[in-house]
């Protein structure tokens, strides 16, 4: 019968599942560091002789596995990660992710669209509200696009960009080896501030009436204390240079008001990740009240950047926004107590915490010198080891290591599963005794896993 597919219709036909090759097919890339050389021919010459059916079923147990340690037996404290709201992440599968929708809502090239400039318009407009904006741009896919966006949308090759530091934390988008200096744009490094974790104000306006930049930006992979936002837009107004302030980080403080507002302390345009301390799906936004500025991030992002975007996941995006409309003032605020608390507690104990000025923190970050283990990545696998995930970051000390020389922790995960500043002691003791060298750290791993199990919730979203 029509429809029938069976072996009578030779186009239909069940086909073999795809012989098992007999090497890996990707070539070797010798410019990898040779531990990740490594590691990808491990991965790839694990495949040698397995047909589709067998890769599918090591791919189906790969994902379980990191179900399952992010989810049950690890304990996350890098600040880059979170966990989102069941109904954002089932919108991420609902199936609207390959259709397209290229153009603003009401002027599609695509007919049917309708729904979908309704996605886009409404996770237009919670943005907008959420972070008290005129413009918000949600088609972008990560935060590095954001800033990719902006910089195309605001300078030119051979313009002049001054920008926080690695030492600071200044995000590598912004710098000579990422996005901005690959689209052209001379990069010049701001001094820095070492008591404030920031930038200084007076060294960064005698640079740029030296070199009369096209961009200032501010924010990065590390916040620990406020940044100077109307100070330096007074430098940038001086030598007609656009604020931008890279809030990947601080989305969430910012939303929930823990946090000042760049936007209205004075950045002409903000962009973020969406993922983070804000808790959706991964992407980006960039959010501006100027409509010069909009404009030209919006011709950047289309037709410059995409052309068509993943509706499913704006649509989850618009989930975390009323989120956070909702629960971000509650969510902000434990996130900064909950951070003071650990910061605290891990001085306590004898763990080198970075201590600006401020405290040990105004935000949900926080920062450990890791010199001692021989830098922030050592630190960070040491750690992992007894399943407590965080990563290295750069600090302004003294360079005494080959790797990055301190080590970022961050508690929007675990604050969001449930866990505040009176849970801080069991958690900082177990930080302790894996990074003190007192004892093997696989040997915290089940204690680790065992206060991982007691935060299993999901507070600060909509049931």
């Amino acid at each position: 019968m029509p429809g029938d597919h069976d072996d009578a219709h030779p186009s239909f036909a069940t086909v073999a599942a795809s012989p098992p090759s007999d090497r890996p097919r990707l070539a070797p890339r010798p410019w990898l560091p040779p531990a990740a050389a490594e590691r990808v021919a491990e991965l790839t010459g694990a495949l040698v002789g397995m047909d589709a059916d067998a890769i599918d079923d090591r791919l189906a147990a790969d994902v379980h596995g990191a179900r399952e340690r992010y989810a049950r037996n690890a304990i996350s404290l890098d600040p880059a990660a979170n966990v989102m709201n069941p109904k954002a992440e089932a919108l991420l599968a609902s199936g609207l992710g390959s259709r397209p929708s290229l153009g603003p809502p009401g002027a599609k090239i695509e007919t049917g669209v309708e729904p979908l400039d309704a996605i886009e318009a409404t996770a237009a407009e919670l943005a907008a509200r959420l972070f008290d904006a005129s413009f918000a741009e949600v088609r972008v896919l990560s935060g590095a696009m954001a800033n990719l966006a902006t910089f195309l949308a605001l300078a030119k090759p051979g313009d002049r960009i001054v920008v926080p530091p690695a030492a600071i934390g200044g995000h590598v988008t912004h710098h000579a080896a990422g996005a901005a200096g690959r689209i052209g744009l001379e990069v010049h490094p701001a001094p820095i501030d070492a008591d404030g974790f920031t930038v200084d104000v007076d060294g960064v306006r005698e640079l740029a009436q030296r070199i009369r930049p096209r961009l200032i930006t501010l924010g990065g992979s590390l916040n620990l204390a406020p940044h100077p936002v109307a100070e330096v837009r007074a430098v940038a107004d001086e030598v007609g240079a656009t604020l931008m302030f890279d809030a990947a980080h601080l989305s969430g403080p910012i939303a929930g008001a823990a946090w000042p507002n760049p936007l209205r302390d004075g950045a002409q345009v903000m962009t973020m990740s969406t993922y983070k301390s804000l808790g959706g799906p991964p992407g980006g936004l960039v959010l501006t009240n100027d409509p010069v500025v909009a404009q030209r991030v919006e011709e950047a992002v289309f037709p410059g950047l995409t052309a068509n975007f993943d509706a499913a996941r704006v649509a989850a995006l618009a989930v975390a926004l009323l989120d956070a409309l909702v629960h971000g003032r509650a969510y902000a605020e434990a996130m900064v107590a909950t951070a003071r608390a650990l910061g605290d507690a891990l001085r306590e104990r004898g763990l080198p915490v970075v201590v600006t000025r401020h405290g040990v923190t105004t935000s949900h970050q926080l920062a450990l010198d890791a010199r001692r283990w021989g830098g922030g990545g050592a630190a960070a696998r040491r750690a992992a080891r007894a399943g407590l995930l965080a990563c290295g970051i750069g600090l302004p000390l003294p360079e005494a290591v080959r790797d990055v020389n301190g080590l970022r922790l961050g508690v929007n995960e675990i604050v969001r599963r449930g866990m505040g500043p009176d849970g801080i002691p069991e958690l900082a003791d177990l930080l302790a005794r894996a990074l003190h060298g007192h004892e093997a750290p696989e040997t915290v791993a089940p204690d680790v896993t065992a206060l991982r199990r007691r935060f299993d919730g999901l507070r600060f979203v909509r049931s």
